[in-house]
């Protein structure tokens, strides 16, 4: 498995978190959100993207982000579930190394593709069911911009 980064390049899964862990422990005293969000694009077949955010408050962000390749999915609800299921792999892996470097307290939050409008709105109490029943907190559309901005850049 491995990242890219627009600044670094590709990493791989430790690399990344040693770049993310060296990105918090050079500025201590600001605040971080760390936002996992997960978008799809169908064209003769599916390319998943997910995104790790590092976000700095206030003062800017970093990110990584891993593609995937599937089959065609049709079924929007298939892959829904399936871009939350990649956003809580990696979340798990990700507050997982946090919690081993001694940052538990570090938040991760999942963005989630649904919304409260258009064809996703029926989805949102399975997928935030999902998160939160995970140990994350979920987010949705419009507030979702780990999925709908950040991955979304890269599906196409």
């Amino acid at each position: 498995m491995y990242f890219i980064s627009p600044t670094k390049g590709r990493l791989n899964f430790d690399e990344m978190m040693a770049d993310i862990l060296g990105y918090i422990t050079g500025l201590p005293t600001s605040s971080y959100k760390v936002i996992i969000g997960s978008d799809s694009q169908v064209k003769q077949e599916t390319c998943f993207i997910t995104a790790v955010i590092v976000h700095r408050l206030g003062k800017g962000a970093r990110y990584y982000y891993r593609k995937k390749i599937q089959r065609k999915i049709k079924s929007l609800r298939q892959k829904i579930f399936y871009e939350t299921a990649l956003s809580l792999e990696l979340g798990g892996l990700v507050a997982k190394h946090f919690a081993e470097c001694g940052l538990d307290d570090l938040a991760v939050e999942i963005h989630i593709d649904v919304g409260t409008h258009g064809e996703t709105r029926d989805l949102i109490r399975e997928v935030v069911g999902m998160v939160t029943g995970s140990g994350f907190r979920a987010k949705i559309k419009p507030d979702a911009f780990g999925a709908s901005s950040v991955a979304d850049k890269h599906t196409k």
